[in-house]
């Protein structure tokens, strides 16, 4: 009885797949390649990553080929409306302005927002945010939104600088030319742990976001694929084999929240 059901659920799963991409092409997902540990580019020139193992697991169980497209973020969603990709599953944050624009899956990743700083700096929070330092961003984020829009509600004089990526802000925080970054907490926690750089995270700046796949607000029936498919790897071994590779720890169990308004995926 038990083989019945399980090829039963098997059965289900494969016709669900056909039915929505029996006659799709392969999907392109966009990425931002520079936004370790869930996007970035090997030294072969292929894109790697949690969301890239994740998105290619879930291609091969539900019935679709997926390629990764590395593109600028502030121009990512533009892409995704005008059909020059079908999905960005590359740490976007769900957020109440971008949801009037697409439709996101069901969040798989809770980030943090911090402030990070050369490890012999012995900048506060407080100093950032009104002692005139230079602060590092990336453009195109709910992070730079939130920062320009905070300041001028409440103040604060930092001067704000713009970068394509949050490793090349981190790299002018070690190189002093910013006295400070705002970034989340992943790319954050792989330049201390990975790549070994000499920064610290003295606070967070904002509230957490959670991370969901961005398609199209008519593709409603891929982001149902794209959800079972979530559903699906959560719920399978290889999901702890992807926290414990590119976090070093267990999964966590993420709750969707009703309104994220702060940065995002990025505030990315």
């Amino acid at each position: 009885m038990l083989k019945k059901i399980v090829l039963l659920s098997v059965m289900a799963v494969m016709a669900f797949a056909s039915s929505a991409f029996a006659e799709k092409k392969e999907l392109v997902n966009g990425i931002d390649a520079n936004y370790p540990p869930f996007a970035y580019i090997e030294k072969n020139d292929q894109a790697t990553g949690f969301d890239i193992d994740a998105m290619n697991w879930i291609a091969d169980k539900m019935g679709f080929k997926v390629v990764h497209k590395p593109m600028d973020w502030d121009g990512i969603v533009p892409s995704l409306m005008a059909k020059k990709i079908d999905m960005v599953a590359s740490g976007m944050s769900i957020t109440d302005e971008r949801k009037e624009k697409v439709n996101f899956s069901n969040p798989y990743y809770t980030i943090k927002k911090y402030f990070v700083v050369k490890n012999n700096s012995k900048l506060t929070p407080d100093d950032i945010r009104s002692g005139k330092k230079k602060l590092g961003v990336q453009a195109g984020t709910n992070e730079a939104k939130w920062l320009e829009e905070n300041a001028k509600a409440n103040n604060w004089n930092y001067e704000l600088r713009l970068y394509s990526s949050p490793g090349l802000a981190i790299e002018d925080v070690v190189n002093g030319r910013i006295d400070a970054a705002a970034i989340d907490s992943p790319p954050a926690e792989d330049a201390i742990k990975r790549t070994k750089k000499p920064i610290k995270i003295i606070g967070e700046f904002t509230n957490s976001d959670q991370f969901g796949v961005a398609v199209r607000k008519e593709d409603k029936e891929l982001l149902e694929t794209i959800n079972k498919g979530y559903e699906l790897l959560m719920e399978d071994p290889y999901w702890v084999t992807l926290h414990k590779k590119y976090f070093n720890a267990e999964p966590s169990v993420v709750t969707p929240v009703s309104d994220n308004k702060a940065s995002g995926k990025k505030a990315n």
